[in-house]
């Protein structure tokens, strides 16, 4: 496993994403969840993973490992989602902060990828909603990738009910007009 990225990133509207250029800003958060099982990884538009977090204003905890094959699951997650994801061409990618506030980039190469979203005390972030820039991170996301063929999303590990809303506000959007990843 190769760490790609570790540090905070800024969140607004419980909202950040890895896409795979930083032109591919997402437009439509519903768009990006369309035609989904889960509501926390949102991959239905090409280039784009749309991250959703518990706390909606401040900093997170967010890393970005690159496998070369498939993780075993890690107990220390609390939400764990999958989705396939393609960095396509030119190949930027990197994390976006909301409304383009703050730029990360990551070094990940061309190809197509399966991607694990992570979360730990998502719950607690919700609940806190909103941190100051000195604060210390509540909330923290892991974002692993490994080569792997494309194949629908699905919901490893559900336990709070900041998720479990999350996903059920998924499933009920209409299948997005973006080709599957």
């Amino acid at each position: 496993m190769k760490r790609l990225f570790e540090g905070k990133v800024g969140v607004d509207y419980g909202q950040m994403s890895f896409v795979d250029n930083p032109e591919n800003m997402p437009d439509d958060m519903a768009e990006c969840f369309g035609g989904q099982e889960n509501g926390l990884c949102g991959a239905a538009m090409p280039g784009v993973l749309f991250l959703l977090t518990g706390l909606h204003s401040g900093q997170v905890h967010m890393s970005i490992d690159l496998s070369e094959s498939e993780p075993p699951l890690d107990d220390l997650w609390e939400e764990v989602v999958e989705v396939s994801f393609v960095v396509g061409s030119p190949a930027k990618p990197g994390i976006l902060e909301w409304a383009a506030q703050g730029w990360h980039p990551v070094k990940l190469e061309r190809g197509t990828y399966r991607a694990r979203y992570c979360a730990k005390n998502m719950q607690s972030g919700k609940e806190h909603y909103a941190l100051l820039l000195h604060d210390e991170p509540v909330d923290s996301y892991l974002l692993i990738f490994w080569p792997a063929p494309r194949t629908n999303d699905r919901i490893l590990k559900q336990s709070s009910e900041a998720a479990a809303h999350s996903h059920s506000w998924a499933r009920g959007l209409p299948p997005s007009e973006w080709e599957p990843q």
